[in-house]
């Protein structure tokens, strides 16, 4: 996948103005409910990543948690994460994770994060859908497997998205002939169905429609996850080092059927 083949919708530039960087830059004003919106931002891209890299490093499940917990309240709201911002840098995982390991070394316990966080401010973790690690995650190094579940988090948010448009838009079938040719085929390792069973399957008149119909979701895949890339770094240059890191984790991925 080569970012020249999206379309930039308003430039390349325009396109990095609205980055995490700028998010965490209006994290900490008077305003709750600001607040509140740009944390559950953050959470939702980056909780995950946390919390499985703490399981690696060898805490527990209530532990992982309540550092979780720590971590976006303590450095992410109490602003010590923006102090130490340096968006020249670009990559803003990686800023997180050292930001995480800074945290790490002044929290002593799970315990001691959660007593110094009323409990009206904690970060309410959805326990019910605490990532677990799979086989390849558990056999990678702790800052891997933060990257793992990074990867993993983004691409399940990207086809989501993309999901629910083509089922907005009445594209419902041209998601499962995706689905079927691109999607499953890499997930579960298996060859991909012929064109003329997917028409048989979805009643399309010729496998070039259907072929149109597969690229099409195709296209809107790409431009959604370029959308989100770009959130996430300062430059071109960038985008293209999370593509391959993205590539770098999709057999692991596969693998598991993540």
């Amino acid at each position: 996948m080569k970012h020249n083949d999206v379309t930039d919708m308003g430039g390349v530039g325009e396109a990095f103005l609205t980055t995490h960087w700028s998010i965490i830059e209006n994290v900490g004003s008077s305003d709750d409910d600001k607040n509140r919106a740009l944390i559950d931002l953050l959470l939702s891209k980056y909780w995950k990543p946390v919390y499985c890299y703490l399981r690696r490093k060898g805490h527990d499940n209530e532990q992982a948690k309540d550092l979780t917990q720590g971590f976006f309240h303590e450095v992410v709201l109490g602003r010590s994460l923006i102090q130490k911002a340096d968006q020249s840098k670009g990559r803003f995982r990686s800023f997180m994770l050292i930001a995480l390991n800074r945290y790490l070394i002044t929290a002593r316990t799970g315990q001691a994060a959660q007593k110094r966080i009323p409990k009206s401010k904690l970060v309410p973790l959805d326990v019910t859908d605490l990532p677990e690690l799979r086989q390849a995650a558990s056999e990678l190094t702790p800052e891997d497997t933060f990257n793992y579940a990074w990867v993993s988090s983004l691409l399940e948010q990207v086809l989501g998205e993309v999901e629910a448009k083509c089922h907005e838009d009445g594209k419902t079938v041209h998601w499962h002939i995706f689905g079927d040719r691109v999607l499953d085929p890499i997930m579960e390792k298996t060859e991909p169905p012929s064109m003329k069973e997917i028409c048989r399957k979805y009643a399309v008149e010729s496998e070039a429609k259907a072929s149109n119909m597969m690229v099409t979701v195709k296209r809107r895949f790409q431009t959604a996850l370029m959308s989100h890339l770009r959130s996430l770094v300062v430059s071109e240059e960038q985008v293209d080092e999370e593509l391959s890191e993205i590539m770098r984790f999709l057999p692991n991925m596969a693998q598991d059927g993540t």
